[in-house]
């Protein structure tokens, strides 16, 4: 039963069922039980060095006080020369509000845009907390599927036949969570075609395989605003350390909703982001190397288990796999391979309707731990 004390709103925010299923798999660990995480997206690097000495130097000199409430000049301007290099089109710097992550800066995107009844479609499978937001604002998601036989390739017809006059922005992940799939530059184009704000989340941008690039929609229409951060690309999850482009139209009510509800972005951990959009290359070009190969391991491992995945993921560090033959129920199976393998994997049913049935791995793990992970699927999913 509900507390009636909750909001209405509140009891409308789903939980994180892949988080729940880490913790689970937390307290088995404490419990004294040997268990796989393949379910976590958090990338098992450090960050690099040039960036913690970086925050350390600052914490030093005492920068532990409140900046200008978009972030420090400096890092506005680092974060436009590397979106000038990596999407092409001139960035002003003053179109950048730094955030404690790229999920505020998600929600403030959501609370300029939308408002009660207001309509965001998201394509699906999806990022959960997309609609979770989407709710917290007021707002409705409309989900439009898109389907593992087409690579996830987005349908831009059927988001304009989504489309209805309260539809205030499209959401756009490439790569995305949990599929791994990178859109073709020709459906960027066709969507922003469609004259509608896209809301544009690039974490995983960097992070591609097989010659892949990723076009952002900024190339085609000033209604983008680019959702961006250093957790994924630099390994830097615990720096909360974020960005938005934005619209000039946009920017003086982000600049109110940080000042509002955040204040400003921790100083010295700014520090640490100039140090790495500028020194981080190597660091990430290793890290996607390892990647690459990981995914090749797990990709193969999965597909002789007999998962389904018709084509291989080009970016993130995700596959979302068909395991409908081993339950209908993505959580039960999911809590079910736990204890019996103590193997951690991502429900499906977190990441939309249709990828019910699915199971998410990721490869943010030591190929060690995938080998041995593999190795207890192999011996414990014919007896589920």
């Amino acid at each position: 039963m509900t507390d009636p004390r909750l909001s209405a709103r509140t009891q409308q925010i789903a939980p994180f069922l892949a988080m729940e299923v880490m913790e689970r798999g937390m307290a088995l660990s404490r419990a004294g039980h040997d268990v796989i995480q393949l379910g976590v997206g958090e990338p098992d690097f450090d960050a690099p060095p040039e960036a913690v000495r970086a925050a350390m130097d600052a914490l030093s000199r005492g920068d532990t006080h409140y900046t200008d409430s978009r972030g420090l000049r400096a890092l506005r301007e680092a974060i436009a020369r590397d979106s000038e290099a990596r999407r092409g089109v001139p960035t002003d710097p003053d179109h950048v509000v730094v955030t404690l992550g790229t999920s505020p800066a998600i929600l403030m995107t959501l609370q300029v845009l939308v408002g009660p009844g207001d309509e965001v479609i998201i394509p699906t499978p999806h990022y959960p907390c997309y609609p979770n937001m989407v709710v917290a604002c007021g707002g409705v998601p409309v989900f439009v599927p898109t389907f593992a036989a087409d690579g996830y390739r987005i349908d831009v017809d059927a988001i304009a036949r989504a489309r209805t006059p309260r539809t205030k922005a499209i959401f756009l992940a490439s790569p995305a969570n949990p599929t791994g799939a990178v859109q073709p530059r020709s459906t960027v184009e066709a969507l922003a075609a469609l004259g509608l704000p896209i809301l544009s989340d690039e974490i995983y941008d960097g992070l591609l395989f097989d010659g892949q690039r990723v076009t952002s929609p900024l190339a085609f229409s000033a209604d983008t605003f680019v959702l961006d951060g250093f957790s994924k690309r630099y390994a830097m999850t615990g720096f909360r350390l974020g960005y938005v482009i934005a619209p000039e139209w946009a920017c003086r009510s982000l600049q109110s909703l940080q000042q509002s509800q955040f204040i400003s972005t921790t100083h010295f951990v700014q520090s640490a982001g100039i140090a790495a959009l500028e020194h981080g290359a190597p660091h990430l070009e290793h890290m996607r190397g390892v990647y690459e190969r990981r995914r090749n391991v797990l990709l193969a491992g999965l597909r002789d288990l007999g998962l389904g995945i018709p084509e291989a993921p080009t970016g993130a560090f995700y596959i979302l796999a068909d395991a409908r033959h081993l339950g209908a129920d993505s959580l039960d199976l999911a809590f079910r391979i736990l204890e019996q393998s103590h193997v951690a994997v991502g429900p499906g049913r977190d990441f939309g309707a249709i990828a019910e049935g699915h199971l998410r791995f990721s490869y943010a793990t030591s190929e060690a731990q995938i080998t041995r992970g593999l190795e207890r699927l192999a011996k414990g999913l014919p007896a589920l």
